[in-house]
């Protein structure tokens, strides 16, 4: 399956090919939608957390941006049933990966680099509460800069949403850093909708769109 976006950017299913796209792209979007390589003393973390996951736990609704000239620069992946994914990835990914990784500890005055992540992959943040059962599936979508502001974003998320609904999912949910105020932009436009709900974590922000 190959989606032709147009100026010869194809959209495609990710395969275990494309590990070491994801975990680059994941870090050159890390910080609130900019490049966080020079924060990280682990290139490859944030990719262990937020993107190889999907291809690996729900590889048919995880895919990637490709250009000729460019290779992968972009990705939209997403789980159908964000409560049965969290118990996978609990009981299979961070199971080993806590094996590779050691925990830094809570003092974070004492982190530095990417200890945030290690302590992320030992005590990972499950977010799903009841005010998001209506959007059971939630993703993430990052693009790097040559594929940014071209309409690919949305032609992407637009194409994993479709896919959900296929599968009679009812909706979807997306984390975004309060920061990142394009990202909230970018959601707003596609029809997202901030949720406003008095049991999810504070300071956080959620958007959320019914299908």
């Amino acid at each position: 399956m190959a989606l032709d976006m147009g100026g010869g950017f194809t959209l495609r299913q990710a395969g275990d090919e494309d590990h070491d796209a994801l975990a680059m792209i994941c870090l050159k979007t890390g910080d609130a939608g900019k490049d966080a390589s020079a924060r990280e003393d682990d290139p490859l973390l944030i990719g262990a957390i937020y993107a190889l996951p999907y291809q690996v736990i729900e590889p048919l609704f995880a895919f990637v941006i490709e250009h000729p000239d460019h290779g992968v620069c972009g990705y939209v992946l997403g789980a159908p049933d964000t409560d049965r994914f969290y118990r996978v990835i609990e009981q299979t990914w961070y199971r080993t990966l806590r094996t590779k990784v050691a925990d830094p500890g809570p003092d974070m005055r004492a982190w530095r680099g990417s200890d945030w992540a290690r302590r992320l992959i030992h005590h990972p943040k499950y977010v799903f509460p009841k005010s998001l059962y209506p959007y059971p599936a939630h993703g993430h979508i990052d693009l790097l800069p040559v594929a940014q502001g071209k309409g690919l974003g949305g032609t992407a998320l637009r194409f994993l949403m479709a896919q959900l609904a296929a599968r009679r999912v009812t909706g979807i949910h997306l984390g975004v850093d309060p920061k990142n105020t394009g990202a909230v932009r970018f959601y707003d436009r596609l029809g997202f909708t901030p949720l406003v709900a008095d049991d999810l974590p504070k300071g956080s922000l959620y958007m959320v769109k019914s299908f």
